[in-house]
């Protein structure tokens, strides 16, 4: 039986049409970050990736979501088409102020959000900055809703994998230069659905994201936010359990990182869950089943007031 990432009638947007139609906002630091804006006058959404590949995660969703939304999708520094600095020292923190000063650049103080695995930690931080921002009074982005898909929520339910731990390690340095097209599909395969394996373009295309201006030899500082998430667990656990907006959890059962158990942790600990769980499933939810994550993603903010 054909799987959605098939049969799915999304168009595909070619991923040098993706670059050229992008822009580049520069950090205090000088550095330029890659991000997509389909402008207009339209609710503001904003689209955060994962580790390791980038904005062009989310390419199957753009045409619909641009329908309905103004969207913003930024390749976070260290990621995709934005700089790489090889010495520097990469955390979530930075992360979210790059993405608030992306959008106060834009003029966006209103948004709403969506992020995947690396960027559900950013979008954690940034609702703690929300909730920070109520009990001081100061100003800044508001966040309306939130839609967040397979991540490491909670430190002790990531199963990170072996390459990961590795990665961490005092060999990190060495596997890093060692990384190569191959060794990332594996990876990739691993951590998808057994019925919606990525097909070779595919592969191509998340090895040309990860890999451009030797993006892939930055994987083990790219890493630190496995440690930062432990650091950090009770300011970003508490994001979720107080958020002040409405949260939807969209998980790919069968995603042996964050899938089921990560779901169950979830019930456990944010208060009224919703959860949309989608069988069969792996780590990217918006590559293989693109037509019900955009479903569950236009409901929950469709039912906002």
């Amino acid at each position: 039986m054909a799987s959605e990432k098939q049969t799915s009638d999304h168009p595909r947007l070619e991923l040098d049409a993706w670059l050229a139609a992008g822009d580049y906002v520069t950090t205090p630091d000088g550095h330029r970050v890659f991000y997509r804006d389909s402008q207009g006058d339209l609710p503001a959404l904003v689209l955060l990736h994962g580790f390791p590949t980038a904005s062009w995660d989310w390419h199957k969703l753009w045409p619909a979501l641009t329908m309905r939304y103004r969207v913003v999708a930024p390749d976070f520094l260290g990621f995709g088409f934005s700089d790489k600095p090889p010495t520097h020292d990469y955390s979530i923190s930075e992360q979210a102020y790059i993405v608030e000063t992306l959008l106060a650049s834009l003029g966006i103080r209103h948004t709403l959000l969506v992020a995947h695995d690396y960027g559900d930690t950013v979008a954690q931080e940034l609702m703690a900055r929300v909730l920070d921002r109520q009990r001081s009074e100061a100003d800044g982005v508001n966040v309306h809703a939130v839609c967040l898909l397979n991540g490491g929520l909670f430190p002790e339910t990531h199963r990170a994998r072996l390459i990961q731990k590795l990665l961490v390690s005092p060999v990190g340095p060495l596997l890093s230069r060692l990384m190569n097209e191959r060794r990332l599909a594996s990876s990739l395969g691993a951590v998808f659905g057994p019925d919606t394996q990525p097909d070779e373009r595919e592969l191509a295309e998340f090895w040309r994201v990860a890999s451009h201006n030797d993006g892939h030899r930055l994987s083990h500082r790219l890493l630190h936010y496995m440690g930062e998430r432990v650091v950090n667990r009770e300011r970003w656990v508490a994001a979720l359990a107080q958020a002040p907006m409405p949260l939807r959890l969209i998980v790919g059962e069968v995603d042996p990182v964050s899938g089921t158990h990560m779901a169950e942790r979830y019930a456990e600990l944010v208060p009224r869950p919703d959860i949309v769980k989608l069988p069969g499933i792996g780590h990217y939810p918006q590559t293989e089943a693109p037509q019900q994550v955009l479903g569950a993603i236009t409901e929950h903010f469709d039912a906002l007031p």
